[in-house]
């Protein structure tokens, strides 16, 4: 998603981040359309529990990994704006205005303050990244993030409000991200992880199979208090602990997966914030529509094959093409709207001389 590691000119892309990028953006388009039909399906409701147990944490992971270097250095925070906050703009307008016209609801409003489907990943991913000077200044982020997110999960006053209770139970995962180096994500890739990933994997998915009829998948969307589970107080910060060491365990797994070389899909890594947000039009319209309705379509081949399609749709999103159509909504340049900051001016004439140089050099 907006998670691109922006490579400075002549660094090449580190391919794995880009394969898990790609990757867990399936998962996450997987998951969208299991979600209407996994009623029906006790085992499908199973690997939906799994899968939500770890592909937005790995997904917010990387995000905080590639924002260390964020501070409000001015090019910095035009590119947050630029690159997050004026998509959240555009598409928490356009969900909304979609549904008013697919779904004939004219009564749909538009709210700023209230995302809406998919877009909380943005305004998440603004108010993470504003606040990463804090995290790198204290002395114990990780326990810090940590303690905010329990206290979040028994404090249903906090509201709607830009999705402050994901906002705040997701953190700690974002604070991990900030924390960790590059060396830390060598570790899972080793082979014994990878083998020893299978027999996590197999346990979980088991587990989730368990849990079906025992357990609140509510507790996995993160947006909610334990009080508005109809939980007690209590069981609020137990569950934010165990979930996170729940999910650091298969996300340690799937990176373990992730292939570290160049595949045929390591380029739509660079284009998941385009499949995640332009997805979720698709999905709505199925929905709108009632596509998932369909008797076929809840039996297991008819899952398989929805299954199937949502992959090939999400990618298709993920390509240049698709990427050079609407990146005048996810990565506008906007220079107009921005002062011409004199630091960064004079390192634009210091590369423009050293480019000159060369050349002289060369000739």
């Amino acid at each position: 998603m907006s998670t691109q590691n922006r490579s400075r000119p002549g660094k090449q892309r580190d391919a794995f981040f880009d394969n898990a990028k790609y990757l867990a953006i399936v998962l996450v388009a997987m998951g969208h359309v299991w979600e209407p039909l996994k009623g029906d399906s006790r085992i499908l409701e199973g690997v939906y529990t799994v899968v939500y147990t770890f592909h937005m944490p790995a997904f917010i992971i990387i995000s905080g990994f590639f924002s260390r270097s964020f501070d409000m250095r001015p090019d910095r925070v035009k590119r947050l704006i630029t690159g997050v906050a004026v998509p959240y703009v555009l598409f928490e307008t356009a969900y909304p205005l979609f549904k008013r016209f697919v779904d004939h609801s004219p009564d749909q409003d538009i709210s700023l303050l209230d995302p809406w489907y998919l877009t909380w990943f943005l305004c998440a991913l603004f108010i993470w990244r504003l606040t990463t000077p804090i995290w790198k200044l204290v002395r114990w982020p990780l326990p810090l993030a940590l303690g905010i997110a329990m206290l979040a999960s028994v404090a249903p006053n906090i509201g709607d409000d830009l999705d402050l209770q994901r906002v705040l139970q997701f953190l700690p995962y974002f604070v991990l991200g900030l924390c960790m180096k590059q060396e830390h994500f060598q570790l899972v890739r080793r082979r014994w992880v990878r083998i020893a990933a299978v027999p996590v994997f197999a346990t979980a998915l088991a587990v989730g199979w368990w849990a079906v009829p025992r357990m609140n998948t509510a507790w996995f969307y993160h947006r909610d208090a334990a009080q508005e589970l109809a939980a007690p107080w209590w069981s609020g910060p137990v569950m934010v602990l165990a979930m996170f060491g729940c999910s650091l365990l298969l996300t340690a797994c799937f990176f373990a997966w992730v292939p570290g070389r160049r595949m045929w899909f390591t380029a739509l890594g660079a284009g998941t914030l385009y499949g995640y947000l332009l997805h979720g039009f698709l999905i709505k319209y199925g929905e709108y529509r009632g596509w998932f309705d369909h008797a076929v379509l809840h039996h297991p081949l008819g899952e398989i094959a929805v299954t199937l399609l949502a992959a090939a749709a999400v990618t298709l999103l993920c390509t240049r093409p698709v990427r050079r159509m609407f990146r005048f909504a996810m990565e506008p340049k906007m220079e107009w709207a921005f002062k011409q900051d004199a630091a960064e001016l004079a390192r634009e004439r210091q590369r423009k001389e050293r480019e000159r140089e060369k050349v002289g050099a060369g000739a």
